[in-house]
Order: structure tokens, then sequence, then C-alpha cells
């Protein structure tokens, strides 16, 4: 398992680097077979109070499947960073559990679902890590709670981040003709935009 970090506007020391492969390290005993984690942290300035601190855990097993969760939070002291990496860690572990649950779909438990070898080697999920609010969430976040029709309309780029400003929204949907394809313009929280291109696999 191969274990990065990664920081942005914040200083890595040999206690952080410790504190997250201490953290993670574990991650491996209750999903086998992970290919790789990676852990984005970072402090973002604010003009209007504390600085926040943020932390990203990127898990990728080795059938493809992908699990990401990140924690924020105001900047208190230099521990708040730990924090941080701590309340995405546990985010992680429900991630996991989730991951080991049967999936709806046939085509995704075909390709991610882990194998019997894997459950087997797999330990449980510490159940602290859990509380009953995690568990009504969850029950509610599976749920399709609305359905819309959304017209699409041909434009380039530069006109879906007008279009998108103009709404007030933090992401747009439209076709674009360079890519003859359906796009996603969204909003970076680190500033600029960004744009997804679908691609089916």
């Amino acid at each position: 398992m191969d274990l990065t970090l990664h920081t942005h506007n914040l200083r890595s020391t040999d206690d952080l680097e410790e504190f997250v492969h201490d953290k993670l390290s574990k991650l491996e005993r209750y999903m086998p077979n992970i290919e790789s984690i990676h852990v984005d942290l970072s402090q973002q300035k604010s003009n209007r109070g504390p600085d926040i601190v943020s932390a990203q855990i990127t898990v990728r097993h080795d059938r493809g499947a992908i699990l990401r969760t990140e924690e924020k939070l105001d900047k208190q002291d230099y521990n708040s960073i730990k924090t941080a990496i701590t309340g995405a860690s546990n985010k992680m572990y429900r991630r996991i559990s989730r991951f080991k649950g049967k999936p709806r779909s046939k085509r995704l438990r075909e390709r991610y679902a882990m194998s019997q070898e894997e459950f087997a080697m797999a330990e449980p999920i510490p159940d602290e890590v859990f509380t009953t609010s995690d568990e009504e969430s969850a029950e509610t976040n599976s749920m399709i709670m609305r359905r819309k029709q959304v017209a699409i309309t041909v434009m380039h780029e530069e006109e879906a981040i007008e279009q998108m400003e103009l709404l007030g929204h933090t992401f747009f949907l439209f076709f674009n003709p360079d890519t003859e394809s359906i796009n996603v313009l969204y909003q970076r929280e680190q500033g600029g935009y960004g744009l997804l291109n679908p691609e089916l696999l």
C-alpha cells in the first residue's frame, strides 16, 4: 500500500507525517488490498475569521473503487489539522463500511465488491466511529429525494461560466460543442472553475 502526503500553505513536519501514517496505515485492516492512500492537507486564509484547515483522504482499491472524505474546520492552533485528519479518517471508516456492504447495482457488485477472501481478512469497523445520526443520515442520503427535468443548452465554456454566474449556482450543466458532449462546469473552493467531461467506461 502506497501512502502519500501533500500539503498546501501548511508546513509538513516529522510529527505530522507520523500522525498521518499512524492514523491511516490501519485502514487496510478493514479494507484489504488498498492500492494507495493519498492525503491532502491545506490551510486557507480567511479575512473574516480564523483560517480554515482541511484534510482530504483518497483511498484507491486495487479493483478500481475510489473512496474520498474531507474534513474542514476553523484553525484554533497547530493541532487543528490533526483534528481534521481524525475527522476525515472517521468518515473514511464509514465509507469503507458502505463499500463492504452490498451495492444496489449488480454492475457495481461485479466490479467493485470485496471478495469472500477479503471479507475473511477484514476486521470489523470500530463501533466508536459510528453514531445514531450517522445511521439515520446514511439511510436518508441513500434515497433520491427529488427528480428534475433539466433543459440542456448548447454553449461554449465562456458562455457557460457567464450563465452560471448569472444564475448564482455553483455548478452548471450544458452541451459543449467543442467536446460534443454534456459537460458540467463547477466552482472550485480554491478559486477558478473546473470542467467535467464525462467518459463512458
